[in-house]
């Protein structure tokens, strides 16, 4: 039996932030796609996770007439938080002026509202696509294979495949291991990431001998804990009683108790995977990148790759101008390099002021000496209050 495949222009491989808004974009050009994503609808949109939209995120979602997906956002001046260190708290400073249009919108919200408008608008999103395979990446079409819930084979034919299902998807580990160069720095602790039904106060970052601590709201009766940890370390390592008293310890005064949801060893890493293509593969998000969670700039990058891989389709489809396709890899990765040094430097001087376990005392009083100058420098402080933003 001959098999005959579905085809349309683009396949994206996964329902996160990255393949929904890349979804949006290409209905909205009227550029044929597939979205399949191997887990239930169920467990994409619960899925709980940090995010903050920045300005430029926000903006593009306007001129893409996607406003709306950041409606159950807060604005940034809505947001208070503060820093404390050695038990002394420091207010953020944030600006309020009129080209701040950020928004705190957890990403699982962010991917429900993509999902209602890739829906509503006709898109094809098929969850519970099983045993995903990107075949034929560089012959003249590819092909993406998997299994609905029943058993049965499927198969699409495409222009392109977006591989947009994260660090640990099927998408990259289709590429060849010497097709791509991985450049990676590990660092030597982690983040317990906790989810408690508690309200978050105080709410923000702790620096203490003992490590970081962060304190961060997720709604009106959760938040999200963080604890700096040997990078060893498990949950079963952290029982709820020295979760909460660590918190105590490390923000010097008393917070709140709940039950704890979730707790998981969240490692702290730069990735970058060179080039961001391979064939008829495209690689958007954390398939292609990693950025540490202090530096809360992985929404950001992957709307970038969303939007400049879109472009570059909608010009190829249009015009048969392949120039952006084949500058997509080069353009990202300039953006992904310099946000790379971003994130090494705050999450760097975030952990170095704290505990001198890791890097010493001369590099604890560097980082002291800087954080003093973000808070005694009034453009400094306020460069460092919208930087911060992204994670309080």
């Amino acid at each position: 039996m001959v098999e005959t495949p579905e085809n349309t222009t683009v396949v994206i491989v996964g329902a996160g932030v990255a393949g929904l808004t890349l979804g949006n974009f290409l209905l909205r050009s009227g550029i044929g796609c597939v979205v399949v994503e191997k887990h239930s609808r169920a467990y994409v949109e619960q899925r709980q996770r940090a995010g903050t939209i920045d300005s430029r995120g926000v903006r593009m979602f306007r001129e893409w007439g996607l406003e709306d997906v950041t409606k159950d956002g807060d604005a940034a001046s809505e947001i208070t938080g503060g820093i404390w260190i050695d038990e002394v708290m420091y207010p953020m400073e944030f600006d309020e002026d009129d080209d701040n249009d950020s928004v705190f919108c957890p990403q699982q919200v962010l991917v429900r509202n993509l999902t209602d408008a890739f829906l509503l608008g006709g898109g094809d999103l098929r969850f519970e696509a099983l045993d995903v395979t990107p075949q034929d990446l560089l012959g003249a079409r590819a092909l993406v294979r998997y299994r609905n819930t029943d058993g049965e084979a499927k198969a699409i034919g495409c222009d392109f495949v977006a591989g947009c299902d994260g660090f640990h998807g099927v998408s990259r580990a289709s590429v060849p291991d010497d097709a791509l160069t991985r450049y990676s720095h590990e660092y030597k602790y982690s983040w317990l990431s906790v989810l408690a039904e508690v309200s978050a106060d105080p709410s923000g970052m702790a620096i203490h001998d003992r490590g970081l601590a962060g304190m961060i709201p997720r709604g009106a009766n959760a938040s999200r804990l963080y604890l700096q940890c040997p990078a060893g370390d498990t949950p079963e390592q952290w029982p709820d009683e020295r979760i909460w008293g660590e918190l105590r310890a490390r923000f010097g005064i008393e917070v709140p108790t709940g039950r704890i949801v979730d707790k998981r060893i969240v490692p702290l890493r730069c990735v970058v995977f060179s080039p961001m293509s391979h064939g008829r593969l495209y690689l958007l998000g954390d398939a292609a990148h990693i950025v540490p969670p202090m530096s809360a700039k992985g929404i950001h990058l992957a709307l970038y790759d969303a939007e400049t891989f879109a472009r570059a389709v909608v010009k190829k489809v249009r015009e048969g101008d392949a120039s952006l396709l084949d500058g997509y890899s080069d353009t990202c990765l300039r953006h992904i390099w310099n946000y790379q040094a971003f994130a090494a430097w705050i999450t760097e001087l975030m952990h170095n002021a704290g505990d001198a376990t890791y890097e010493g005392e001369f590099r604890k009083e560097i980082a002291r000496a800087e954080l003093e100058r973000q808070f005694t420098s009034p453009t400094a402080s306020r460069l460092f209050g919208e930087l911060s933003a992204g994670l309080l």
